[in-house]
């Protein structure tokens, strides 16, 4: 494990990156909006047990074969894409139903369980799908991992359980904002049609990004 200093410089920079928006934070907010604080918090879970896929992965060097492999990263890349424009696709042309705006309105905390089962798994693919989050641990983890550590995949493990765990804070404190915002703001309760539709195209958009998106990672072609 790093010295106390790299730690700190490890957690500071990974709550930095947690709170920049993404199709994650996206997520967690429009739950929020849409159903209730609690819908968020789950959202915010999801996205954490997705988180964990990656983790494990890189820590046992799937992440690496994944960035040395076009093919892999194609596989994942393309799935990862599908799944966030099928979210964005029925974000634009769904409806809120009159259950799901008093929800909101009201700032309750969500509907029944079977719903939140479904929340927690979309935050789920939406991460477990996404090669970048992948390629992300890969590039970032190992700079914080002494050169002369016996067991590095057992460091990388722990450092990205670390940051996995401090991502929980960020994700609870975007979905307490946003429900926050739901209750008090009219414009946001009178908006949620639109703000559903705003959500929905812009998860198109990622998807679209994420399906022209190359492998930062993979070798250069041998010429």
């Amino acid at each position: 494990m790093p010295d106390a200093h790299s730690l700190l410089l490890f957690i500071a920079a990974g709550l930095l990156l947690n709170l920049t928006p993404g199709p994650d934070v996206l997520y967690i907010v429009t739950r929020s909006l849409r159903s209730g604080t609690r819908a968020g918090i789950v959202a915010g879970f999801g996205i954490t047990a997705g988180c964990f896929v990656h983790i494990t992965a890189a820590a046992l060097g799937v992440s690496a074969l994944m960035a040395a492999s076009t093919t892999a990263f194609t596989v994942l890349k393309w799935a990862g894409a599908a799944y966030l424009l099928w979210v964005g696709v029925r974000m634009l042309f769904s409806r809120a139903s009159k259950d799901e705006q008093a929800l909101a309105v009201a700032g309750a905390d969500a509907a029944g369980p079977v719903g939140m089962k479904s929340v927690f798994l979309g935050g789920f693919w939406t991460n477990a799908l996404n090669p970048k989050v992948a390629l992300f641990f890969l590039a970032f983890v190992p700079q914080f991992i002494a050169p002369g550590t016996d067991n590095k995949p057992l460091a990388f493990f722990l450092l990205g359980v670390l940051f996995n765990f401090n991502a929980i804070f960020v994700n609870v404190a975007w979905a307490l904002l946003a429900g926050w915002t739901a209750r008090r703001v009219g414009l946001v309760q009178r908006g949620m049609h639109w703000l559903q539709r705003g959500a929905g195209a812009l998860f198109v958009g990622f998807g679209f990004g994420l399906a022209l998106a190359d492998n930062p990672l993979a070798p250069p072609p041998v010429h």
